[in-house]
This record gives C-alpha cells, sequence and structure tokens, in this order.
C-alpha cells in the first residue's frame, strides 16, 4: 500500500466523522521535503475556509499518529477547486455531465481520455467524446481523474452594475 492510500484508509473515517467528504489526498514536493496536500469538501459541495481550519488540527494528529513520514513535511488541507479530483465511484455517478479528464494505468492502448462523464455503466466509465462516439473504461483501469471546472461569466448581469455606477452600457 502506498502513502496516499494509508493515509486516505486513515483520514476518510475521520472526514465523515467530522461531516466531510475525503476527495483526495497527494503526496508532492522532493523525497527531503515531501508536501501532503489533503483535499476536503461538504457532502453538498462548497466547503467554508473555518471547516478547513478545523479539519487542519485533526488531519495533523491523524497523520503524526499514523507516521507514513519519516522525515518531515509540510501539510496543506484544502478544498478540491474548481477541477475537482475523481476518486470513489459516487464521484463519477455525482459530477455525470461534467468534462472529464481520465488518466489510465499502464498498459491501456491510450492513457488520457477528456470526454462529457455520463457517469457509471455497472464497472465502467462511459465518456461521450468529441465526436459523438462512447468510450467505456474499466474503472479498475483508471490512475487518476479529474473534471474540468468551467465558469460562466456570460450569467453576470453587468448593465445593472453599470447603471449603478452612473455609466452608459
Amino acid at each position: 500500500m502506498n502513502r496516499e492510500d494509508k493515509l486516505i484508509e486513515v483520514l476518510e473515517p475521520l472526514a465523515v466523522k467530522h461531516g466531510l467528504d475525503l476527495v483526495t489526498v497527494e503526496v508532492a514536493g522532493t523525497r527531503k521535503r515531501p508536501v501532503l496536500r489533503v483535499f476536503l469538501d461538504t457532502p453538498a459541495g462548497g466547503i467554508t475556509l473555518d471547516e478547513l481550519v478545523d479539519a487542519q488540527e485533526w488531519v495533523d494528529a491523524a497523520i503524526e499518529e499514523a507516521d507514513p513520514f519519516i522525515e518531515s513535511y509540510d501539510l496543506e488541507v484544502s478544498s478540491p477547486g474548481i477541477d475537482r479530483p475523481l476518486r470513489k465511484r459516487d464521484d463519477f455517478d455525482r459530477f455525470a455531465g461534467e468534462t472529464t479528464v481520465v488518466y489510465l494505468k499502464p498498459g491501456a492502448p491510450r492513457s488520457k481520455y477528456t470526454g462529457i462523464s455520463q457517469g457509471l455503466d455497472g464497472d465502467e466509465l462511459v465518456l461521450e467524446m468529441e465526436d459523438g462516439t462512447m468510450e467505456r473504461l474499466a474503472f479498475d483501469r483508471i490512475k487518476k481523474a479529474h473534471i474540468i471546472g468551467q465558469i460562466d461569466f456570460g450569467s453576470r448581469n453587468f448593465g445593472d452594475e453599470d447603471a449603478a455606477l452612473g455609466q452608459d452600457n
């Protein structure tokens, strides 16, 4: 079991106990100074800064107790951000309809796919590709996946703001 899997095993039940969703764990940085990134969210989405600050304490205590690092490390506790990682089966169904990037484990004919997630169908993730075809990817072959977040600036009504400033459109 690698460090990330061990940390997920330790942190996941604690996140649930605190009413949070452990999105994923990443170990980055250098061998001498690793950076541990813990991504948390609420089940409904939209974790607050106060929730992250509170989580920092119990995450740090749990990591110290599990002691997966011989060396010192930097801890970052964060929201998943706009390009949310997908790890659990439920994640792929919850974010169906989103543009998704999927990296497969070695041995697949292609290592990277990008398409609109249709969610899981049994043990396969279904992606609608740009040309309209459907790709079926075995869930157990997925190495890493994330959605491509999009911001819709078109829904903001700038006319009201300009009027309030006394400016013409």
